[in-house]
């Protein structure tokens, strides 16, 4: 007479932790690195905002031969939100004088780009502080 012998199938419980264990390091490498890809993608919204508001201001310079208010003419610098950052002048713009600000929120907050009249850029992005975009 022949014993039937049962075959089990399926995966052992070590076989089921290397593989939590496998998903587990690469989640730990793969979604910081997301994370920075996506604050480098808002970072766009930031310089292009401030690209247009210099382009605008230097426009408002040539027509009126200032950056402040003239006249009935108001000066660009409003204040305006792109995607997840708030551009705005940091100091109401003089005769010769401006400096344009672009502060995060949210997932960017602690980013900050700005631009002046001279075309000086600098920023403060992944807590260190740079002479350029």
């Amino acid at each position: 007479m022949k014993i039937k012998q049962n075959k089990q199938t399926g995966f052992t419980l070590i076989e089921v932790m290397i593989v939590v264990a496998i998903i587990g390091i690469l989640a730990a490498i793969a979604i910081p690195s997301y994370q920075e890809y996506v604050q480098r993608g808002y970072t766009v919204d930031a310089t292009n905002a401030l690209s247009s508001m210099r382009a605008r201001l230097e426009q408002h310079f040539q027509d009126n031969r200032t950056y402040a208010t003239s006249g009935t003419f108001t000066t660009p610098c409003a204040t305006s939100t792109v995607g997840k950052f708030s551009v705005a002048c940091s100091v109401a713009p003089t005769a010769t004088v401006y400096t344009i600000t672009a502060t995060g929120a949210g997932p960017m907050a602690g980013f900050s780009y700005s631009v002046d009249q001279n075309n000086t850029m600098s920023s403060t992005a992944w807590g260190a502080t740079n002479a350029c975009w």
